[in-house]
């Protein structure tokens, strides 16, 4: 396992940012708030892309444009990034089948992201897809439950459509949280990396120490092209 140990517990020497500007897919869900929160907290400005604006109110503040968008629409894509650094998708359907929401959201970004000349993604993984220590993927576990392999198999499906079909100009990276992605976890400031294996530990990360790990991702980019597992 290729195992980094995060030493530096949270980079607020970093907390007055770069000016970077950071799109944010899904940005009403949990994951998406702590990304939005995080990147503000840096300096940077924030396109936070919603499905209802109007179903969002409180995330509109100082650093934040909070507007509509359709992550599986390429021309939507391209016309939100234009003129932005980098773009996190934190967005899922559960009313869509989980392959084809994510293949319809991998060929957007990468149509997209072309054409609006953005160079940095970075899309949430699910932790059923990365290795146990015996090299096999938690979703192919014997008795793995055939609801929740069916939901992983679409960012399995997402991966693949990336590795097949982005260009050189698109650095992307899969951030994977561990199974207990848990709202009342207590932020620690750090995090621990692995690639493409689960972590070694509890397998527990809140989503504050979760959003450290995109934000450090983006301004100092040390993975791509990879699944980087991320836990406590």
């Amino acid at each position: 396992m290729d195992e980094n140990e995060n030493e530096n517990k949270n980079k607020n020497e970093n907390e007055n940012g770069d000016g970077r500007r950071i799109v944010v897919l899904g940005a009403g869900g949990r994951v998406g708030r702590a990304a939005v929160a995080e990147a503000v907290a840096r300096g940077h400005r924030v396109t936070a892309v919603v499905r209802d604006p109007a179903r969002h109110p409180d995330l509109g503040r100082a650093g934040v444009t909070v507007v509509r968008g359709d992550a599986t629409d390429p021309g939507a894509v391209a016309a939100l990034a234009a003129g932005h650094d980098a773009v996190v998708h934190a967005s899922v359907r559960l009313d869509v089948p989980s392959e084809e929401y994510f293949a319809a959201t991998a060929t957007a970004l990468v149509t997209g992201l072309a054409e609006a000349g953005v160079g940095r993604l970075l899309t949430l993984g699910i932790a059923t897809t990365l290795e146990d220590a015996n090299g096999v993927r938690l979703m192919d576990a014997p008795g793995f439950p055939a609801e929740w392999r069916a939901f992983a198999q679409g960012h399995v499906v997402e991966f693949e459509l990336l590795a097949a079909t982005a260009g050189p100009e698109l650095d992307w990276l899969m951030v994977v949280p561990p199974l207990d992605l848990n709202a009342e976890a207590e932020p620690t400031g750090g995090y621990r990396t692995a690639v493409g294996t689960v972590v070694d530990g509890p397998g527990r990360i809140a989503h504050a120490d979760l959003a450290l790990a995109l934000l450090d991702e983006i301004e100092a980019p040390r993975h791509s092209r990879v699944q980087l597992a991320v836990s406590a």
